[in-house]
């Protein structure tokens, strides 16, 4: 396996072409002794239900894994709890207000970004909802898509993280 570092070869202090591993998750220059620790990002994804009990899902309208199922969600911004980036995406991404938003668990993950691997946290949500009126598909959403929690196939996901996470939720709903 690759070290998670191994497209970076300049020290980003310095600049030298000295920076080698230290660990399996540092980088240490031997010119100036800096050190980088490579850590996750944080990510947020929904489960999106509605007083029906259905799930609002959406369809990636970018890769990877276009054209295949996802919650909405994506990657927490600086200065933003995981709470507010759950909002955000989730508005970005479908229009919808959300209030009631819970946390369930976290799934470690490796999200492929143009061609380098971002190792990322992410951690899943319930959120609730009247309805999905006025919802619509926007942002890295191509289509919404909305279905009775007990029809939820984890093989129509097409990122690793969400399929886990798909299964634990469907198998606690039940």
């Amino acid at each position: 396996m690759l070290h998670p570092l191994h497209q970076f070869t300049y020290c980003p202090k310095c600049g030298a072409k000295a920076f080698a591993e230290h660990n399996e998750k540092a980088k240490k220059c031997a010119a100036c002794g800096f050190t980088y620790y490579f850590n996750p990002s944080s990510a947020v994804a929904c489960f999106i239900r509605n007083r029906k009990g259905e799930l609002l899902l959406v369809r990636r309208a970018k890769e990877p894994a276009k054209g295949t199922l996802d919650l909405p969600g994506g990657f927490v911004d600086m200065h933003e709890s995981a709470e507010e980036a759950a909002r955000r995406e989730v508005q970005e991404e479908t229009g919808l207000e959300i209030t009631d938003c819970r946390y369930l668990f976290s799934i470690p993950n490796i999200y492929p970004y143009c061609g380098f691997d971002v190792h990322t946290v992410d951690m899943f949500f319930e959120c609730l909802t009247d309805s999905f009126e006025d919802t619509r598909a926007e942002d890295d959403a191509a289509e919404i898509v909305i279905l009775p929690a007990n029809e939820l196939n984890p093989d129509k996901f097409g990122l690793h993280s969400i399929k886990k996470a798909v299964t634990i939720y469907r198998y606690s709903h039940t």
